[in-house]
C-alpha cells in the first residue's frame, strides 16, 4: 500500500489588500443660474394700452332701456372717459421729460453711450404717438360737442358704445373700418 504522505500545507501570511474605502456620498450640488451682468440703463417697459389703465377708474357705460343712443347720459360718460384719458397721458409725457432732462448725463463708453439714445428716441418715439392721440382726444371733445360723436364718418352708422369703450376716438364703425384695413392691405399687396 502507498503510503500517502501526508503532506503539511503551510499557511502563507496573505497579503492584506488595502482596506477598501467606502465611496464618497454624493452631495446634491445646487445649481445656482449665473447672474448676467445688469446694465446700466435698462430700457423702461411703455404702456401702450393706457385706456385699459384708465377703464378701472370709470365703469363702462351700460345704457338703459329704450335710452336713445348719445343721449346726454353717454356724452357725458364719454367726455369723462376721454378727460381722463388725455390727463394720464400727460401726465405720462411729463414723467418722460422729468426722466429725460434727469438723465441727461454723458457717457464716456460709446455703447454706453448708444444704449442711452435709443432708449431716450424710443420714449420720445412713444410720447410723439401719445402727442397725437392727445389730439384726437381734443377732436373727439369737440366732436361730442356739436353732437357728432358716436356716428361713422363713412355710412353714417352708430359706431357703437362697446367700440367707443374699446376705443373712443374712433371715427369709424366696425364694419367700415374692417373694408378699410380690407383695403389698405390689399393695396399694400
Amino acid at each position: 500500500m502507498a503510503e500517502k504522505k501526508a503532506k503539511k500545507i503551510t499557511k502563507k501570511p496573505l497579503k492584506k489588500a488595502p482596506a477598501k474605502k467606502a465611496p464618497a456620498k454624493k452631495v446634491a450640488i445646487k445649481k445656482t443660474p449665473v447672474k448676467k451682468a445688469l446694465k446700466k440703463n435698462t430700457k423702461k417697459v411703455v404702456k401702450t394700452n393706457t385706456v385699459a389703465n384708465d377703464k378701472s377708474k370709470i365703469a363702462p357705460y351700460k345704457p338703459k332701456k329704450n335710452e336713445k343712443y348719445m343721449s346726454a347720459a353717454m356724452k357725458k360718460h364719454f367726455i369723462a372717459v376721454l378727460l381722463l384719458w388725455k390727463e394720464h397721458l400727460k401726465e405720462e409725457m411729463q414723467k418722460t421729460f422729468d426722466h429725460l432732462r434727469a438723465k441727461g448725463e454723458t457717457y464716456a463708453d460709446p455703447i454706453d453711450r448708444a444704449s442711452q439714445e435709443e432708449e431716450f428716441a424710443f420714449e420720445l418715439r412713444t410720447r410723439d404717438r401719445e402727442r397725437k392721440l392727445i389730439n384726437k382726444i381734443a377732436i373727439s371733445i369737440e366732436q361730442i360737442k356739436q353732437d357728432e360723436y358716436g356716428w361713422c364718418e363713412s355710412c353714417g352708422d352708430e359706431i357703437g358704445i362697446k367700440r367707443l369703450e374699446a376705443r373712443p376716438t374712433a371715427t369709424h364703425c366696425i364694419d367700415c373700418k374692417t373694408l378699410d384695413e380690407i383695403k389698405e392691405k390689399q393695396l399694400s399687396g
